[in-house]
């Protein structure tokens, strides 16, 4: 089973930035799929932008040219580095990743890290 660990959120004035980082780690495993998706109070989570093993990458509409979505195949991890951003980005950022063992495919949660853009 593949475990996550995210770091990197916090509290940021509007026009800051953040890098979200999410490591994965386990035994026996191929990752494909990478991706981060975020939950604003009292809304449903939402895909903010995911990178395919070949790092395609797709990104909402919300964040496009301020988000930029990287990976270290290496070291099985998944960045997101956050530009520019707006009060309206406030939310908790979940790490999404899809991946292979044993035959069978999974997708696993990293535990969310809050960002919040305030003045």
């Amino acid at each position: 089973q593949v475990q996550l660990v995210e770091s990197g959120g916090g509290l940021v004035q509007p026009g800051g930035s953040l890098r979200l980082s999410c490591a994965a780690s386990g035994s026996a495993f191929t990752i494909s799929a990478m991706g981060w998706y975020r939950q604003a109070p009292g809304k449903q989570r939402e895909l903010v932008a995911s990178i395919t093993s070949d790092s395609n990458t797709n990104y909402a509409d919300s964040v496009k040219g301020r988000f930029t979505i990287s990976r270290d195949n290496a070291k099985n991890t998944v960045f997101l580095q956050l530009n520019s951003l707006k009060p309206e980005d406030t939310a908790v950022y979940y790490c999404n990743v899809n991946y292979r063992a044993y035959g069978d495919r999974f997708i696993a949660w990293g535990q969310g890290t809050l960002v919040t853009v305030s003045s």
